[in-house]
């Protein structure tokens, strides 16, 4: 008889990440565009196609981040529903909810539990990294969002909970590869020998910025650009021209490749200066790596560079196939979930 798999889910506001773990590591990872501000039919349409999609398990694990989202007029309400829609889905198999350091709950205590539950999906991958990995800095870069999570001697080390207090601790960064609009990345880029302000508009996102300096997976962005129109690197230059009130035609592609490359740049100096403020309060020994998922993990790798540390790729922390391990990373709280129930 095969290995009992376990499926985790990872409920966010933009995405649905989903992962299927056996005693042989990662048999499955798949992430899903998932409009959830727009309503909750887009959850449950997300779920149905994953559903359709992955083995049969009987066993779930569900994390979310969702909750934040202003669909719900609170958490109360956005942990509650997402934990609703999860358990009607999944009718008649065993789900629980992944509630922080203290592990999992079950659906009917997720009202009152909503503080430890509300986005405690980098606390299952920091916890997960940590069974493997002796002591590091954990960096998760998505689309939204970047976590940045000390752990040591198999416990994580985190001095928030909330999203509030990791705000604050600079344990979460908010920004990401794809989603972030470039107004939030930089104010002014130098432009013709002068510091040119940028548009406070919606006109480009950090994915037209990867696009141009060529780090971003060409599978990474899976919403809608800002305008509407396709993921070629020149409409990526034209919306990122828009944002200096240009049209890209008055520059050659390659000043917009180098603009691209300044507010690449300070998106990694933001995370590496949150990176620096979260060392500063951990003792870790300067040979303790910097273990990268998401899909940006390409400014992970600059960021263990730019700290002189070495780097570790989610991936390699789990067995399974090269797309299955790509997609794992990616997705590395749903496959914290999966491993830390199926434990």
């Amino acid at each position: 008889m095969p290995p009992e798999l376990t499926t985790g889910w990872d409920v966010g506001g933009a995405h649905l990440k989903v992962a299927q773990v056996d005693g042989g590591g990662v048999r499955k990872a798949l992430q899903l565009p998932c409009t959830l501000w727009r309503g909750m039919e887009h959850l449950n349409h997300a779920i149905a196609e994953a559903r359709a999609a992955l083995l049969p398990a009987r066993r779930h694990g569900v994390t979310m981040t969702g909750e934040l989202t202003d669909l719900f007029v609170d958490r109360v309400e956005g942990v509650s529903s997402i934990a609703q829609a999860m358990r009607a889905a999944l009718a008649g198999e065993e789900m629980v909810i992944y509630s922080g350091a203290a592990g999992f709950v079950a659906t009917g205590d997720a009202k009152r539990r909503t503080r430890e539950i509300a986005s405690a999906n980098w606390h299952a991958s920091a916890r997960f990294v940590a069974s493997r990995v002796a002591g590091g800095l954990f960096v998760d870069i998505g689309s939204t969002t970047t976590d940045l999570v000390a752990f040591a001697d198999g416990e994580v080390r985190a001095a928030g909970v909330s999203d509030d207090e990791r705000l604050t601790t600079a344990e979460l960064r908010y920004t990401g590869v794809t989603r972030t609009p470039v107004m939030a990345i930089a104010a002014a880029v130098p432009f013709a020998g002068q510091l040119h302000p940028l548009m406070a508009e919606l006109f480009a996102t950090a994915a037209d910025v990867h696009r141009l300096t060529g780090a971003l997976p060409a599978d990474a962005d899976q919403h809608s650009t800002a305008d509407g129109r396709g993921y070629s690197v020149e409409e990526s230059a034209a919306r990122l021209a828009r944002m200096l009130g240009r049209d890209s035609a008055s520059a050659d592609l390659d000043v917009w490749r180098g603009v691209a490359e300044h507010l690449s740049e300070q998106q990694l100096r933001f995370i590496h200066e949150g990176a620096v403020r979260v060392l500063s309060r951990v003792a870790l020994e300067r040979d303790a790596p910097v273990v990268g998922a998401g899909v940006g993990r390409f400014l992970a790798i600059a960021l263990a560079q730019r700290l002189a540390r070495p780097y570790v790729d989610f991936a390699t922390l789990i067995a399974g196939t090269a797309e299955a391990r790509e997609w794992g990373a990616r997705c590395a709280p749903a496959v914290a979930v999966a491993a830390l129930l199926a434990a």
